[in-house]
């Protein structure tokens, strides 16, 4: 499965030339993210580098940074989402705001 697979697969907008020039960073802009997609058969190290870059993209975009891993081939595929535990808290905050108000 190929990157713009992947994005159409999301519904995000695919960045033209993402990673060259220095606006429109990362593979694709989704509701609130920039998502950076990362395909790999075995695995992926997820490091301070590589979030830090991430994160670059995000601010440039004025977006959160999200990673997304796609690990496996074929029919055998794990999609993972990778975000600041500051979107986890948020989203936490808004559900329970949710509940409490019906």
């Amino acid at each position: 499965m190929s990157e713009k697979s992947e994005i159409k697969r999301d519904g995000a907008k695919g960045m033209k030339n993402s990673g060259r020039g220095s606006y429109q960073k990362g593979d694709a802009v989704l509701d609130i993210f920039t998502i950076d997609y990362k395909e790999y058969p075995k695995g992926f190290s997820v490091n301070q580098d590589n979030w830090a870059k991430i994160c670059m993209d995000a601010m440039r975009n004025r977006t959160e940074p999200l990673l997304k891993i796609i690990l496996g081939s074929g029919n055998n595929r794990t999609r993972l989402g990778i975000v600041s535990w500051d979107v986890i808290e948020d989203y936490i905050r808004l559900r329970k705001a949710e509940e409490e108000n019906g």
